[in-house]
């Protein structure tokens, strides 16, 4: 896909974080850039709620990619990145959850710094955040770790490889994305490492969302548990936590009332 350029001033292009699906927690500064919009370029993930909120004139054009599914090649959406923006339009690129979290978004500033083309990046909530508050819990814990890993299940070779020995280490908690596919590839390489068989395992399925699901089980339950459980939407997985007991309540009050 060629870009052509057009007389008249350039256009601009803004990353925006749609954050995990509820519209009521895009920040001030997204809805704003939204609304301003005249193009949106926007992720297979983006909510509907959140696609609404779209100032009346914004064309919205869906770009998005499928895990071992029909995609968008990267390039070609590099290439519309920039043909809007010569052509003097006002764009923006919204990203699931965070932009600055694996969202492709160097490779697409990249495509922008070498037409010339300006930029600004608009910070998102990402789907760990509004997962591990759906569950009751914090991702660090006095005590318990220092530290958190945002580790993706699979990248462009086919499952991601971490370093399984420090993630198999008792106390550790790693929030996966992309991770339902590759859950029996990570089960094996912690197992392997040495692992507890019994850590906590959580998954969360379209979090922050009316349908949100919870499946809690452990490393040696998960790749069982994840099937019988059916998970068609987006999930989250958290290695090293369980959801707390006043969250799992709040849960099954909530199912009862729908």
């Amino acid at each position: 896909m060629k870009a052509t350029q057009t007389k008249g001033q350039m256009g601009q292009v803004d990353f925006v974080g749609a954050g995990p699906g509820d519209p009521e927690l895009l920040t001030l500064k997204a809805l704003s850039a939204f609304q301003r919009a005249e193009v949106v370029l926007h992720d297979r993930l983006i909510s509907p709620e959140v696609l609404q909120l779209a100032g009346q004139n914004a064309r919205l054009v869906d770009v998005g990619k499928a895990g071992f599914g029909p995609s968008w090649k990267q390039g070609d959406i590099n290439a519309l990145l920039v043909d809007y923006a010569l052509k003097g339009q006002r764009v923006v690129r919204l990203k699931s959850g965070d932009a600055t979290l694996f969202g492709r978004l160097d490779e697409e500033i990249d495509a922008l710094d070498a037409a010339g083309i300006p930029w600004t990046i608009v910070p998102g909530i990402t789907a760990a955040s509004a997962a591990v508050a759906g569950i009751g819990q914090s991702l660090t814990r006095r005590g318990r770790n220092s530290s958190v890993r945002f580790l993706t299940g699979h990248d462009m070779q086919g499952f991601a490889d971490h370093d399984w020995a420090a993630l198999a280490r008792p106390g550790s908690v790693a929030a996966i994305y992309m991770g339902k596919k590759s859950a029996r590839f990570i089960q094996g390489r912690l197992i392997m490492h040495g692992a507890d068989r019994a850590t906590p395992v959580t998954l969360v399925e379209n979090a922050s969302r009316p349908d949100q699901r919870v499946v809690a089980t452990t490393l040696d339950q998960l790749p069982a548990d994840l099937a019988a459980a059916g998970l068609g939407g987006p999930a989250l997985t958290f290695y090293g936590l369980a959801p707390r007991d006043a969250a799992k309540a709040v849960t099954e009050f909530n199912k009862e009332l729908a």
